[in-house]
């Protein structure tokens, strides 16, 4: 790295592995002597050997983005950068399609409003398509995180322009997963005409480059998700839902704790008259693909409206459990017993084998 980053303060100490792949390692934790201070460390140097010059690459582009976004709130702060990694801070919220903000129109207002402060900054983001890039905070605010794609522009050039489009379609598009009636006329047609760049790139070489990063490669640039969620997920899902013996369930992505990609964790609601380890040891034999975890439970958490709290379940999965009492917030009190319990009986340790 040729220019001159911040240091941190103190040694990162690693609580929790959010993602491994070909390019490194996302850890979240916190600095020696600061166990508040919550921080994420994306670790090149765990990176594969002959990806280290493109995985710098990325990281230097976050670095950068980082630096220009220093004053907009709602985006990850540059804690500091050595020879191994750059270190972010922790932005508290839940992904987009994890928190399923169905109806949630003041949610997509105030994204709106933070995609045109990153603008205005001179940045375009260039990966908003992937849902799991868009937080929720408990206090329902949008943040935005994962800026190995940003391009930081000096001067508001007609590349920008084209970028920033782009970025507030691929907005408007999660807006209309969740929130369709509340399209405006003006979103609707940005919607429905793509620029000329974005349909060569979806008819001509994005094809090749998810035949390379999913197939040769074994990757995916979602951070802490991975395609496994998309096509075995899916499978599993359906199984789970015909299964007489269950009457609910919910998938969850974990890191492995030494090696690349992730695990599916099941967290499954039994059916009454039905025996909790037999149902485990039986869905845990089940034919490919089946989940890595199962964790039979006598109920899910559920929000007021009767929503499975998949946002709770997955920091079960990854072992984030000291973070279950602030997400689950003051009015879902029965939500925040039935995580406890289902956390107090977890299936997957890999926190405590993680090295740092």
């Amino acid at each position: 790295m040729q220019r001159s980053h911040p240091r941190l303060p103190s040694a990162f100490v690693a609580d929790t592995v959010l993602k491994r792949d070909i390019f490194g390692e996302i850890a979240f934790g916190h600095l020696e002597g600061a166990p508040q201070t919550v921080v994420t460390r994306r670790r090149v140097d765990r990176s594969a050997r002959w990806a280290r010059p493109l995985a710098w690459h990325l990281a230097g582009r976050e670095i950068r983005a980082l630096e220009a976004l220093d004053a907009v709130a709602g985006t990850p702060k540059l804690i500091g950068v050595d020879k191994e990694a750059l270190y972010r801070s922790w932005i508290e919220g839940t992904p987009l399609h994890v928190a399923k903000p169905v109806g949630n129109v003041a949610y997509f207002r105030d994204a709106k409003r933070l995609l045109r402060q990153i603008h205005r900054a001179g940045i375009t983001h260039n990966d908003l398509a992937k849902p799991q890039n868009w937080l929720i905070t408990p206090d329902g605010k949008a943040a935005l995180i994962d800026m190995q794609l940003a391009t930081v522009f000096a001067r508001r050039t007609r590349l920008f322009r084209l970028l920033a489009r782009e970025d507030l379609r691929h907005l408007l598009k999660q807006k209309r997963s969740f929130c369709r009636e509340a399209l405006t006329p003006a979103e609707k047609k940005l919607l429905a005409t793509k620029s000329l760049p974005a349909r060569l790139w979806m008819r001509t070489f994005k094809p090749i480059y998810n035949a390379v990063t999913r197939g040769l490669f074994n990757w995916s640039d979602g951070e802490g998700t991975q395609d496994r969620m998309d096509t075995e997920g899916k499978a599993i899902g359906a199984r789970l839902a015909s299964d007489p013996a269950i009457l609910a369930h919910a998938l969850s992505p974990f890191p492995y704790p030494k090696r690349q990609g992730v695990g599916i964790y099941a967290f499954v609601e039994t059916a009454p008259g039905n025996d909790a380890p037999a149902l485990e040891k039986r869905l845990l034999a089940a034919a490919a693909p089946r989940p890595d975890v199962v964790q039979a439970v006598e109920r899910l958490p559920r929000d007021a409206s009767g929503r499975v709290r998949e946002d709770l379940l997955r920091l079960v999965a990854i072992n984030q459990v000291d973070r279950i009492d602030a997400l689950a917030g003051d009015a879902d009190a029965d939500a925040l017993a039935a995580t406890r319990a289902i956390a107090a009986n977890r299936r997957n340790f890999t926190d405590r084998r993680l090295k740092g």
